[in-house]
């Protein structure tokens, strides 16, 4: 039997991993902070999950003894430098250490091999991290799924609010962008696992691929509402507000998320080749019936 170790194991996209490895009949080492009651319950459940308390950043060896007989070891871990490098790099000593074959980071983004430092302050942790693990005996394989559609549906996202019934996006609303949902993620995610000729290569996979323009009229058909769109300004005028904003904010947030939208609406982060061949059996879930789900479970008041 094949055995994951999962660090960011109790993370939403972390939960949906462990749910489609355990699918696979995959055995599954689960990485929880000490303390985290919630987490131990989550997969208490399951005898094939074993809870491993700790934290990605111990410097022991209490790492190293975990991951021994592991087969792949899966970080879905975010946050600040201090998690996804930090932590992502201490892990991946460990299991050199532990004698672990592969790993997959935590990248789960649009085209961040194309894009340039400074260009995005999350994706510049997680190149990072990349850069400083390259030539490691433990083999890279980075998913790369595109935008998430869970994401992009919540209001401080600021490109849907279906309280006023607006969508709002930057840009011609023409360029092709790449869609898909933390549920499949998590599918693609195990497929990789279990696919030796996924090491060492990115996997560049989507749930669907429209232009602003489409992903409104997709959302409408869906949602079964009527959103009104609004074109906020032109690329270049996304570039200036980003600027603006960075030098008067006190937490990088407040503009990070235009610096993602920027990178799709430029087509700077659109992905190809596409890998989904590779996983026939996944049959991602579009963007209409995303949102039709969306509203049946009252995401989309």
């Amino acid at each position: 039997m094949t055995t994951v170790f999962v660090a960011g194991a109790t993370g939403r996209l972390g939960r949906l991993v462990v749910d489609s490895l355990r699918r696979r009949d995959v055995e599954v080492r689960a990485l929880v902070r000490p303390g985290n009651t919630e987490g131990r319950k989550a997969f208490a459940h399951d005898p094939a999950i074993k809870i491993v308390e700790g934290d990605i950043r111990d410097a022991g060896d209490r790492l190293t003894r975990e991951l021994e007989g592991v087969d792949v070891l899966v970080s879905t871990v975010f946050g600040d430098a201090e998690s996804v490098i930090d932590g992502q790099v201490n892990l991946v000593r460990a299991a050199e250490k532990a004698g672990v074959a592969r790993w997959i980071p935590s990248d789960f983004s649009l085209a961040m091999d194309r894009l340039d430092y400074g260009e995005n302050d999350l994706v510049d942790l997680r190149k990072k991290a990349g850069d400083l693990t390259r030539g490691s005996a433990v083999i890279s394989t980075p998913i790369l799924i595109g935008a998430f559609l869970d994401v992009l549906n919540m209001p401080w996202y600021g490109w849907i609010d279906w309280e006023t019934g607006t969508f709002s996006y930057w840009g011609d609303g023409d360029q092709p962008v790449d869609f898909s949902t933390y549920a499949d993620t998590a599918e693609w995610t195990a497929e990789a696992v279990l696919d030796p000729s996924s090491a060492g290569r990115t996997v560049r996979v989507v749930g669907e691929v429209l232009t602003l323009k489409e992903l409104h009229q997709a959302m409408e058909r869906g949602s079964g509402r009527r959103l009104e769109a609004r074109q906020v300004g032109s690329v270049e005028d996304l570039g200036a507000e980003i600027e603006r904003l960075k030098a008067v904010a006190t937490d990088p947030m407040e503009y990070v998320l235009l610096q993602y939208t920027r990178a799709m609406v430029s087509g700077k982060g659109k992905l190809g080749p596409l890998d989904n061949h590779r996983y026939p059996g996944i049959k991602p879930t579009g963007v209409e019936e995303f949102f039709r789900q969306a509203t049946r479970g009252h995401s989309a008041p």
